[in-house]
């Protein structure tokens, strides 16, 4: 895609192939809920099979005649969503026709049309809703960049006059919270914004490094009066989240469990993939990298090798997108479909990373950002992610300006660490993903 949202020919073609295998996924979920609301069905296997290869067809024909792949960037149209529902129609008109010609054959005409209902409706919800959806991220994506960049604040105390304090300082700064010396407030919240319970400098810095670093910390005109107890104001509330010890538990778990889920279910893919790169000119099939990790500890990150053998020559040398040189033929669709980054489920159920954190860097890099920014230390805390907050609106960094822009992105997800942003993360950008936006 262009930087004026037109659709590339190299884009165009990955749309087309995630449009298809997404058309697959649903006319197999189609058939399988019918065999779920049928008695069973004689010789399944076989139907399933037939069923697959005339969508197969039919999705094919759909996305030729509407060119509906090409329309990704302004989906939000009225025209746009009439291509992409168009060719749904082309669609299911091949196993309505395969059906009448008795190629296939269900129990009942009502399962028959169940099917192609089924069909319908899930295709189109993949090829349609995730689209809107998607549209709708990508627009905020500027917001999101000038509010990770913007300067933290902390405000000392909860009164009256703190709140309003917040309520005017947001204009300027990006207010993280509330400071309070009554323990009992821990934990709540102000229009949204933590009460954090600090009573000694000690702490005061431990929760700065927490919060990935606090620019300022402003105080109203009458913060020496000992504070109300106001637990009754109709502003606070509790907060039902944040990555709490037990959080932190539950988050390891979670990476234990589906880590080892994904390397099984996944095994036919990492051997394809191990088989391609090695045809492809022979050399390792994983590559190795130093990385820097939870407390700064080095780890070595694995991905399935799509650069020349030596592509470095010895010295760091940032990705430069799909028009870098040292890549592999075999390489360059597995950077397109992320293929590559597989392997670091083991990374993840080694423990060296998680599902969800920051990007791990080199060392080289680390030092140079560092010099600009030294709060990068404060991302050691948690472990790095196999994607991240950060990805979704900065993609790749190829420049030290980006990764500066990137750890912005990443101590804004510190500060707001919990279950439920990672889970936010994750459906993000498996809804980036499937709507072909590049990382």
């Amino acid at each position: 895609m262009d930087n004026k949202g037109k659709i590339t020919p190299k884009a165009g073609r990955r749309i087309f192939f995630q449009d298809t295998m997404f058309s697959l996924l649903s006319s197999s979920l189609a058939l399988l809920a019918v065999r779920w609301l049928s008695d069973p069905i004689h010789s399944f296997t076989t139907l399933m099979a037939k069923w697959l290869v005339i969508s197969l067809a039919g999705i094919l024909a759909g996305l030729l005649i509407t060119k509906s792949h090409k329309a990704v960037r302004r989906y939000h149209s009225f025209a746009a969503a009439q291509r992409i529902i168009l060719t749904v129609v082309i669609k299911e008109i091949f196993p309505i026709a395969a059906i009448l010609a008795g190629f296939i054959k269900l129990p009942s005409t009502a399962l028959s049309a169940t099917a192609i209902l089924l069909d319908a409706v899930f295709t189109l919800f993949f090829t349609l809703y995730l689209r809107f959806t998607i549209d709708r991220i990508s627009s905020e994506e500027k917001e999101i960049m000038e509010k990770a960049a913007r300067r933290t604040a902390l405000i000392k105390g909860t009164s009256p006059e703190s709140i309003a304090l917040a309520e005017q300082a947001e204009e300027i700064y990006d207010v993280v919270g509330f400071l309070s010396t009554n323990p009992r407030k821990a934990g709540m919240l102000i229009d949204g914004k933590a009460v954090f319970h600090c009573k000694n400098n000690k702490e005061l810095d431990e929760l700065v490094a927490r919060l990935g670093g606090v620019d300022c910390l402003l105080f109203s005109k009458n913060e020496g009066v000992p504070e109300k107890k106001d637990e009754a104001d109709d502003k606070i509330t509790f907060q039902h989240d944040g990555m709490t010890k037990a959080g932190h538990l539950l988050k390891r778990s979670i990476d234990i469990v589906g880590s080892s889920i994904l390397l099984v279910v996944f095994s036919p893919l990492f051997l394809a993939c191990a088989i391609a790169v090695k045809l492809g000119d022979g050399g390792p099939v994983i590559y190795s990298q130093e990385r820097i990790g939870l407390h700064g500890k080095p780890f070595f990150i694995h991905k399935f090798r799509s650069m020349r053998q030596n592509a470095e020559n010895g010295s760091p040398a940032l990705y430069g997108g799909d028009k870098d040189d040292r890549l592999t033929p075999v390489g360059r669709f597995l950077r397109s479909h992320h293929l590559d980054e597989l392997p670091q489920l083991w990374n993840v159920l080694r423990g060296d990373m998680s599902f969800i954190g920051y990007r791990p860097e080199r060392r080289f890099y680390i030092d140079q950002i560092e010099k600009q920014n030294p709060r990068y230390r404060f991302l050691y805390q948690i472990r790095p992610g196999v994607t991240s907050y950060a990805t979704l609106y900065n993609g790749y960094t190829d420049t030290i300006e980006k990764m500066l822009i990137r750890l912005d992105l990443d101590l804004y997800y510190l500060r707001n660490h919990s279950l439920a942003f990672d889970a936010k993360v994750l459906a993000l950008t498996f809804l980036s993903i499937v709507s072909g936006k590049r990382f």
